[in-house]
């Protein structure tokens, strides 16, 4: 498998999903206010993105408890997270630490230049060096690609979505729609705000599943071995099994695997690709190399 069509398809992908989800948005503010509530709509959706990029980070750290971690303490994976970031042509990242057993890691950052790379306790004690190896070239992967930005705009534009099908809801039941004066159907009116959520929480989660395949392929490239993080991802997914993570729901995106396995409502709510399936791609770019 060619990692470079590979992630030019993913690319192409999200391009198209968070197309859809920004007209989801705008179609919205249509129904609303027409023209100038579409233009609303446009703008409130850069507005709140605009707010996603610059705080992103500090709200996925605090969310998730992660404290800085010095070089004093932890040399060898300031070292190895140096050395992956090299040879992606990126700053080395400020690294932090999770007091969790559980073994995960997530990036986060608007920028390379503002990225943190955090790893739980549970991953230094459980992984080998190898595959820590291979995991942090997948974070480094996230980092390289911008997906921490991307996945933060897709995920307030969904809450965007949400919040303006509410209010949509609202003026159909109590005050019409737009439509009403033109003889327009109210009724479809709620209905689409009921199903535009729920259409942008799919394409919201169909996004960082898209991203985790391509993080998947840079990190195996950066690794120079994609069987290190295939093994990875497997040992990983049978411990988050048994040992469940105490966070909050919303940083369930940015980690490598699902800290909150059991919790999902099938495959096309979920925000992590079946591992079986992530497994079975980067062995078959080992077998294609």
């Amino acid at each position: 498998m060619d990692s470079k069509l590979y992630g030019a398809g993913n690319v192409a992908k999200t391009t198209i999903l968070l197309a859809g989800i920004g007209g989801l948005l705008v179609g919205i503010g249509f129904l609303l206010g027409g023209m100038g509530g579409a233009v609303i709509g446009l703008l409130f959706g850069v507005g709140i993105s605009g707010f996603s990029y610059w705080k992103s980070d500090s709200l996925a750290i605090r969310a998730s408890g992660a404290v800085p971690v010095s070089e004093q303490e932890a040399p060898n994976l300031h070292w190895a997270v140096g050395e992956i970031a090299r040879r992606a042509g990126i700053p080395k990242p400020r690294v932090y630490f999770i007091d969790s057993p559980q073994p995960n890691a997530f990036a986060t950052g608007r920028n390379p230049h503002k990225a943190v790379v955090a790893v739980t306790r549970g991953i230094l004690k459980l992984m080998p060096p190898e595959e820590l190896r291979g995991v942090l070239a997948h974070e480094m992967g996230h980092i390289k690609n911008r997906d921490i930005l991307i996945q933060s705009v897709a995920a307030v534009l969904a809450t965007a979505i949400m919040f303006l099908g509410n209010m949509l809801r609202f003026a159909a039941f109590f005050g019409g729609s737009r439509d009403d004066n033109r003889g327009g159907n109210p009724i479809a009116a709620i209905a689409l705000a009921i199903l535009a959520p729920i259409a942008a929480m799919l394409i919201q989660m169909a996004i960082s599943r898209s991203r985790e395949f391509l993080a998947d392929a840079t990190g195996a490239g950066l690794a120079g071995d994609p069987k290190p993080l295939a093994m990875a991802l497997q040992r990983l997914s049978n411990a988050t099994k048994q040992l469940p993570m105490q966070g909050h729901p919303a940083t369930e995106n940015l980690f490598i695997v699902n800290p909150f396995s059991g919790r999902g409502l099938g495959n096309l709510f979920a925000t992590h690709p079946p591992v079986e399936e992530r497994v079975r791609r980067l062995l078959a770019m080992k077998k294609a190399a």
